[in-house]
């Protein structure tokens, strides 16, 4: 067997080929977005960027539907989106194997909060799979999609952001052709009137009993047996921390995550003298096990919040045999900023050049809520901006909607904007929305979506005309302008703030990484002229610093967009000549 190294997203897309997988559907979100664009590589896999995670999940119902081996992917955050579909499909069930992917991030590295998946499982009554590994994931999806057909469910593949973006060694399989299912019209299975909907529920719960029974005996989930002083029930990397930290432990082992079975971890439970439940964020499976009568000890000692790793194990477990730990050295807190170049910092130095109330979004611009620019005043969730902006108007009175801009990005926009937009016009806002059309999804890798022009795979598509839509929905006013272009910027902003009605800005300029952006040569100061008043800082460029009281350029990270030199008050910068450059 060929073995290559593989992060745990690209090994579920490699599993997911290998089992003959047709159908990818997702939204990009970090910490699940390569499992799509690695599902794009391969030639038999249909991969696409769905407008959200609603919309993936949907196209991947049905084309199970149809037959096909199906697969939506999404980061946890995402699975509240797709909420409404998962709970039904739970009850119609499957004809080709459907995965559903949770990417959690505990530690919150790039998330609004870091709730845990697993209740989703258990609430939706579907079973739930946890790899320690990248090799796991690739097995997982494989077994996953096997169960999926034999127990007629949608089954939830389980990662967080170590295991996704972790590397270990895969053994890479040939792919195996399996046929798609036959379609068969099926009114009592996939119509879920109430009528339809009470037998099927009967059939779920007579399903969690053989899956349970499955967790029994399957050996995804195991007992490894050492010294039986004390024991720990695990999954995922948690499993890999107390193999670290408890080199002498016996561990309980789950890959399946839900169900349980009382069967086995009860009689592990009786093997050892003292049994810890290890899991990050919520005590799940320890909630479980004392629901059973099962004594252990977990949240007692281990938080609710964030990461749990091998150091935080044997600090908790002091008085247990433990090796010597290698701490890692403290490195010094490097918060994020949006890139020198950035056009979306234009349009957040005049918001808050007026002082507004901005109702922000999820997305790069989310930066802008941290000084100098200190521009945003919430972030919810996918687009909230608008509905809280509205509810905003509603509160304090039409007069605020001169003060308040709602502001996203367009993938977010076409994400769960949209619906958001057209209520200010029937129900009679004056909001104004800013889109930052930045022409792709800039915060989690570039991915395209429906205005950029192309597919998953980078060929060709339609591209959506964001002014066009925005005005089928109802609003007058609707400009689309260069935010570089400081002077008509702000009075479209001005204007559009005044006006007595919805109104929308679209400030459309390329992402500055997406090499499409024409680069002019960095600006230059001139220290002559350079008085030190420090009002080019206030765009918040990382290019931009102060030696000895005067602006200083840094020319590797400059772009030269020229932000910096349309709010110096002396013309003390300009761009750079060709010459020597």
């Amino acid at each position: 067997m060929v073995k290559k190294l593989m992060t745990g997203n690209e090994a579920v897309a490699r599993g997911f080929w290998e089992a003959s997988g047709r159908v990818v559907s997702a939204y990009p979100g970090t910490p699940s977005t390569e499992i799509t664009e690695n599902a794009a590589r391969y030639d038999e896999l249909y991969a696409e960027w769905a407008p959200n995670e609603k919309v993936a999940l949907e196209v991947a119902i049905g084309s199970s539907m149809g037959g096909a081996r199906s697969l939506a992917a999404m980061k946890h955050v995402g699975l509240n989106v797709a909420a409404d579909p998962l709970f039904t499909v739970a009850y119609t069930g499957v004809n080709g194997g459907l995965l559903i992917v949770s990417a959690d991030d505990p530690g919150m590295h790039s998330s609004q909060n870091e709730q845990d998946n697993r209740n989703y499982a258990r609430a939706a009554k579907i079973p739930a799979l946890e790899p320690a590994d990248s090799a796991e994931a690739k097995n997982f999806t494989k077994l996953g999609l096997a169960l999926s057909e034999q127990y007629d469910t949608p089954v939830m593949l389980r990662l967080t952001t170590r295991i996704s973006h972790s590397q270990s060694f895969v053994e890479l399989e040939d792919r195996e052709e399996i046929e798609n299912k036959e379609y068969k019209k099926d009114i009592t299975k996939y119509v879920m009137t109430p009528a339809g909907a009470r037998p099927r529920h009967l059939q779920i719960e007579a399903r969690m009993v053989a899956l349970a029974e499955f967790a029994a005996t399957s050996d995804i989930n195991r007992a490894e047996y050492r010294s039986k002083e004390i024991g720990v029930v695990c999954s995922g990397a948690v499993y890999q921390y107390v193999r670290e930290a408890l080199p002498g432990a016996s561990i309980y082992k789950l890959g399946m995550v839900y169900p349980l079975s009382y069967q086995s971890i009860s009689k592990f439970s009786q093997q050892v003298n003292k049994l810890y439940v290890i899991e990050e964020l919520d005590p799940f499976i320890e909630n479980i096990l004392k629901s059973w009568g099962i004594e252990c000890v977990g949240k007692d000692i281990f938080s609710l919040c964030g990461e749990i790793f091998p150091e935080t194990i044997a600090s908790e477990l002091a008085d247990c045999p433990l090796p010597e730990i290698t701490k890692t050295p403290s490195i010094p807190p490097r918060p994020p900023v949006m890139c020198a170049g950035c056009p979306h910092r234009a349009v957040f130095y005049m918001f808050n050049k007026l002082k507004l109330t901005v109702t922000g979004d999820i997305g790069c611009y989310t930066l802008a809520a941290a000084p100098p620019l200190s521009a945003i005043d919430s972030t919810v969730c996918m687009g909230a901006s608008i509905g809280m902006a509205h509810g905003l108007e509603k509160a304090l009175g039409r007069d605020s909607s001169h003060h308040t801009v709602a502001v996203l990005g367009e993938s977010t926009f076409m994400h769960s904007g949209i619906t958001s937009l057209i209520n200010t016009v029937y129900n009679q806002s004056a909001v104004t929305t800013v889109i930052l059309d930045n022409s792709i999804t800039a915060m989690t890798g570039h991915q395209h979506n429906p205005a950029s022009g192309r597919d998953a795979k980078g060929e060709i598509a339609p591209m959506l005309d964001l002014a066009a839509l925005v005005k089928a929905c109802g609003v007058k006013m609707v400009n689309v302008v260069d935010p570089f272009d400081l002077a008509k910027s702000e009075k479209v902003l001005k204007d559009s703030l005044a006006f007595d009605g919805p109104s929308v800005i679209i400030y459309r300029q390329p992402c500055v990484l997406l090499g499409k952006t024409a680069v002019n040569n960095a600006c230059i100061v001139d220290p002559k002229e350079c008085i030190g008043c420090k009002r080019c800082l206030k765009c918040g460029c990382p290019a931009l610093g102060i030696s000895e009281g005067r602006a200083i350029i840094d020319d590797k990270q400059c772009t030269g967009c020229g932000l910096c030199a349309g709010l110096c008050p002396k013309e003390a910068i300009t761009a750079a000549e060709s010459e020597g450059k």
